[in-house]
């Protein structure tokens, strides 16, 4: 193995724990081939022409969906990304799937049903989602509106799944094995919303709304009609109380206590994120 010779293909490798994915592999002096349009050879989840060209060379895959595998039709899509991945001579798939979501499961049980030596890494809410994705613009607006209820979650930090991740890439005993991800404590969004708030000495308040208010509140920014609809039929699936426990999987996987979310703030806050008008990112 060669430095010039990229042997692990992350998808979605521009987004919230790709990146991050790309990063600890780097780190570990792994050759990497980032997965996205803008990269070379370009790699798309909506034109699987793109597939095969991706995945030359390759001999591991983590598989992150975009925008994300709780999505209508992800599971399709997986699976036969998944088929011709083991084609193409791929061993190793690690695919990050939605803690509780239905379409999440199948997508898991397409990637077991491939021929490929499989770890799943489940996840919940991500915690950038406060600060590379959809959010970020609510935070700064001073209203984070959400079809979430009061419900608790234990959000996780990107950094914490890519880790997982990441070990579960370059380190044998992995395969074979659902790895459940979470934070460290059950937080509901009234009490996210009001640390993010301290910390930015601004007023920033959480809002419960109905999913038609949501779907509502984002057509109205631009979000198609479609989009808005599956992302709010995903929040009202999970956010029901179905993810409301903790797991000890990063300690036990990775030696360590998983990330806070008032350590995230406090590290976030600092940037000026939540106050200026900053492009933000999104994907898994």
């Amino acid at each position: 193995m060669t430095a010039t010779t990229p042997t692990t293909l992350v998808l979605a490798g521009t987004g919230k724990t790709g990146r991050r994915v790309v990063s600890g592999l780097r780190a570990r002096d792994m050759p990497v081939r980032v997965g996205s349009r803008r990269a070379e050879p370009p790699f798309d989840w909506q034109d699987d022409t793109t597939w095969e060209p991706a995945l030359r060379g390759m001999d591991s895959v983590y598989v992150a969906f975009y925008p994300d595998a709780a999505f209508p039709g992800a599971a399709g899509a997986v699976g036969s990304f998944a088929e011709l991945a083991v084609a193409c001579g791929v061993r190793h798939l690690v695919l990050l799937a939605d803690r509780g979501a239905a379409e999440a499961e199948r997508c898991e049980q397409a990637v077991r049903d491939s021929g490929a030596e499989w770890t799943i890494v489940r996840a919940g809410f991500i915690t950038q989602n406060f600060s590379e994705a959809f959010l970020v613009e609510l935070v700064r607006a001073g209203v984070v509106a959400l079809p979430a209820g009061d419900v608790a979650e234990p959000f996780t930090d990107a950094e914490d799944i890519a880790d997982v991740a990441v070990a579960a890439l370059t380190e044998s005993g992995h395969a074979g094995r659902i790895h459940e991800v979470t934070g460290p404590r059950l937080i509901t969004f009234t009490d996210a919303v009001g640390e993010i708030a301290r910390a930015t000495r601004r007023e920033v308040r959480y809002l419960p709304v109905t999913p038609e208010q949501f779907v509502s509140s984002l057509t109205r920014r631009g979000v198609s009609a479609e989009y808005a609809t599956q992302l709010t039929n995903l929040m009202v699936e999970v956010f029901d109380g179905r993810r409301a426990s903790t797991t000890d999987t990063v300690e036990r996987l990775l030696g360590r206590p998983p990330r806070d979310f008032t350590e995230y703030v406090r590290k976030t806050a600092v940037t000026g994120i939540w106050n200026a008008h900053t492009e933000s990112s999104g994907g898994a």
